[in-house]
């Protein structure tokens, strides 16, 4: 896996509340396939994680969301954690740039909580996806498919359920974000 994401660049949006590993795993995953990340915000400064049960490190933000366009970035991946897409979801600059992504079929990484910012741009119906067990009901009354597993993949939509799930994750990421944009 070393060259594999040479010359792409790869967004992570976040905001305060992010599951740490859900960031800090596939991002080394990422940079050491060659692709360059950028961790991107609502905000200026930093973020900061949250580690299982309480908070985690703080991280600096590489760009403020404002000051991004979606067009820049070949791929996107979504942390999870309760906070950090839920308030995600709610920043209506956040799902315009999500579903850019969507839209124009680049590949998006979503773990754990990180599918309920994809539910807000209304672009899951018909995607067969997985998450957090506590989704299921919100992603199939968005009309996606969903399924308890490890891992699922839908035409460059890569999902998991939780942190222990992040190896599998980072494989098929990293192989749907090196393939590039899937027709629908």
């Amino acid at each position: 896996m070393a060259n594999e994401l040479k010359g792409k660049k790869i967004a992570i949006l976040v905001t305060d509340g992010f599951e740490q590993v859900e960031l800090t795993e596939p991002q080394k995953a990422l940079e050491a396939a060659g692709a360059e990340t950028h961790l991107i915000a609502p905000k200026e400064g930093e973020v900061k994680g949250w580690n299982h049960t309480d908070w985690g490190e703080k991280f600096k933000v590489d760009r403020k969301l404002s000051s991004v366009q979606a067009e820049d970035y070949h791929a996107l991946l979504l942390p999870g954690g309760v906070m950090n897409p839920d308030k995600l979801r709610g920043d209506k600059e956040a799902v315009a740039f999500v579903s850019h992504f969507m839209e124009v079929n680049k590949p998006v990484a979503a773990i754990c909580h990180g599918p309920w910012t994809l539910i807000e741009t209304g672009k899951v119906k018909g995607r067969k996806m997985t998450s957090y067990h506590t989704l299921k009901t919100d992603l199939r009354n968005a009309g996606a498919d969903w399924v308890d597993q490890e891992v699922v993949v839908d035409k460059g939509l890569v999902t998991s359920r939780n942190p222990d799930d992040i190896p599998a994750f980072n494989k098929k990421m990293i192989e749907e974000f090196a393939e590039g944009r899937h027709d629908r």
